[in-house]
């Protein structure tokens, strides 16, 4: 019995009377899902993530026409606590949708300027499975949906020390920085110098002594992408709207307007031709005595 009081206890996270502060532990667990009507490059960046996160499971497609509270379910079957669902629209269109499940809240967001680890080609390589640092842009503390949005980030991206396929030892960073109110996404190997090279040029005379030591360089090594926030809700792929972005133009309204543009530029050219017409026979129909009609007839 005592066994499973200290185990509940554990779990809870008390204080135990013959310990000190309890060992906070991570738990947290992905389930990365994809949709129907992925295209190439939106299946290469959801395996490039999944390859990012050692405490993430990976799905089969779901059928995006279905209610995304079934995802819910899902997570629950797969022992996870979080959710990454990207839904792919009319093959070209890429939304991310980020829970805290079952309970949420949850955040949509729109996936653009996608350039995944093969199409990259960088010099840089990290090893699967080893963990990394999170780090965010200053604006993240001056909104307070920015501040949620971090939160959220933070609980998905940050790999807890026990994941079973974790290494131990972090080699590369992820970065989120904020610009035109939307979330950049970067990752960058870390390249540290050996320590001991620097003591064997001083042997050799290749190196004063006292001079700067190599500092660790980063190195982009992708994936990349750029996220546009769209709406907060409170709970989980439902609930009552936190957040609206009022700036934000959907990629319809986008592409009507381009269309828009084009036709209004084919009205315009028709209407000058038009004109030149009524024109010309404006002035062909008053003709004169001394019009070439009427001399060389």
């Amino acid at each position: 019995m005592s066994t499973v009081y200290g185990a509940a206890l554990k779990r809870a996270g008390e204080k135990r009377p013959e310990q000190g502060t309890p060992v906070r532990r991570n738990k947290q667990r992905v389930l990365v899902v994809p949709s129907r009507g992925v295209t190439m490059r939106m299946r290469h960046l959801v395996n490039d993530l999944e390859a990012l996160l050692p405490h993430s499971k990976k799905d089969s497609k779901l059928d995006s026409k279905s209610d995304l509270t079934t995802l819910n379910e899902l997570a629950e079957l797969n022992n996870c606590n979080n959710c990454l669902y990207f839904e792919a629209r009319r093959h070209e269109d890429l939304y991310l949708w980020m829970s805290k499940t079952p309970n949420g809240p949850s955040a949509k967001l729109q996936v653009q300027n996608i350039h995944t680890m093969d199409e990259l080609k960088m010099t840089g390589n990290c090893l699967k499975g080893s963990r990394h640092i999170l780090s965010f842009d200053a604006a993240f503390d001056s909104e307070p949906h920015w501040k949620l949005m971090r939160e959220m980030l933070t609980q998905i991206f940050a790999v807890p020390k026990t994941a079973r396929r974790a290494k131990p030892f972090i080699d590369h960073v992820l970065t989120f920085s904020i610009l035109d109110n939307k979330i950049w996404f970067r990752n960058f190997q870390i390249i540290e110098k050996d320590p001991g090279a620097n003591a064997a040029a001083e042997a050799r005379g290749e190196r004063k002594r006292g001079a700067p030591s190599n500092e660790p360089t980063l190195v982009e090594i992708g994936p990349r992408f750029v996220m546009t926030p769209i709406r907060i809700f409170e709970g989980s792929f439902s609930g009552p709207t936190l957040y609206d972005n009022a700036e934000y133009i959907s990629p319809n309204a986008v592409r009507r307007a381009l269309r828009t543009e084009k036709g209004q530029a084919y009205t315009h050219r028709v209407m000058q031709v038009q004109a030149q017409r009524a024109k010309r026979d404006k002035y062909k129909g008053s003709e004169g005595e001394l019009s070439r009609a009427r001399v060389f007839s």
